[in-house]
């Protein structure tokens, strides 16, 4: 029997793959290393975590005095490791991980490194576990599991055109309630954000936190071009039978006079709490106190995203998940 993860079960560490000069990053790199360090710092007070660098002497002096912090030499096209890192799923007793194609949201990038990241870090047996390569190209960041058999995706990012255009819909659908062990699948027809690079991934967009909740990504102000398209995600989301809890999208944040895709919806659960993208907003202490009431066994945790947006991306599109427990051979 097979099943996917909900992302707060226990976990063995949070993978990173830091910036580079080689990245998109590159002009204002210091800026985001300063945040990936605020951000490791912010997780390693509870578990571990997986950094993967281009240099590790670089990387151990940026993250120096950070205790539960591995390191890992691999090479990388980009730093949003949600998106090309190993998926893992429950296999009867054993864990085992997905690699699944990753050709950088449709073709838009170069991925030739970052899609050869999990054959590293497996064939090199830097990471333990059996990896299973899927001919599929799926993203960590279109898919959201509550653990019990239900994923929400988007259908503007799973059915776009430059990703699987050989399968149907009714294909794509059975082959992932076959690959995740599902019994229903949510697919979400509305909904996107200004910026967004990945057509809608659901992690910008509506997340599992419990079981039976939904947090989503809403829009307050009638004039904002998302209000529309949100509340007709909204409506979709009324119809599913979970609960749900409302994230405000915070007011506009530009960048070279381009709106940037802020969405509290990008949080990251890990060993006994949720990090939450904030971006100096006054809906800041109104989404973290909303998750506080929502997840008391949580202890929830505010990390700046400003500058992770300024590439398109914020906290979950930065990490993947690696669960604990018998992992197959």
């Amino acid at each position: 029997m097979k099943r996917l993860f909900a992302e707060w079960e226990k976990q063995e560490a949070l993978l990173f793959a830091l910036p580079h000069e080689n990245t998109d990053w590159k002009r204002y790199l210091d800026e985001i290393l300063h945040s990936y360090r605020e951000f490791i710092l912010a997780v390693s007070k509870f578990q571990n975590c997986f950094v993967l660098c281009a240099d590790t002497k670089k990387a151990k002096t940026l993250l120096c005095e950070i205790e539960n912090v591995t390191f890992f030499e691999v090479s990388t096209n980009d730093t949003w490791i949600r998106d090309f890192g190993a998926i893992d799923i429950k296999s009867d007793s054993e864990i085992i991980s997905y690699d699944f194609t990753f050709n950088a949201w449709g073709g838009k990038f170069d991925a030739s490194l970052d899609n050869l990241v999990n054959k590293t870090l497996y064939g090199d047996n830097k990471l333990q576990g059996k990896l299973l390569d899927v001919p599929l190209i799926l993203e960590g960041g279109s898919i959201d599991s509550n653990g019990e058999g239900v994923m929400l995706t988007t259908k503007k990012c799973l059915l776009e055109e430059h990703r699987n255009p050989q399968l149907s819909f009714s294909k794509i659908d059975t082959k992932l309630k076959e690959l995740f062990g599902l019994k229903k699948i949510i697919w979400l027809e509305n909904g996107y954000l200004k910026g967004d690079d990945t057509d809608s991934h659901v992690d910008t967009l509506a997340r599992f936190i419990k079981p039976d909740t939904i947090a989503y990504t809403t829009c307050e102000d009638e004039k904002d071009e998302h209000f529309l398209e949100l509340k007709k995600m909204e409506e979709e989301l009324k119809n599913t039978g979970f609960n749900l809890l409302p994230l405000p999208l915070p007011k506009p944040i530009f960048y070279n006079n381009f709106r940037l895709p802020a969405t509290y919806a990008n949080f990251v659960f890990i060993n006994g709490a949720l990090i939450v993208p904030t971006y100096n907003d006054e809906s800041d202490d109104r989404v973290l106190n909303s998750l506080k009431n929502a997840l008391p066994n949580h202890e929830i945790i505010g990390v700046d995203a400003r500058v992770f947006i300024r590439e398109h991306g914020s906290l979950h599109c930065a990490t993947m998940n690696r669960y604990d427990g018998n992992r197959a051979k």
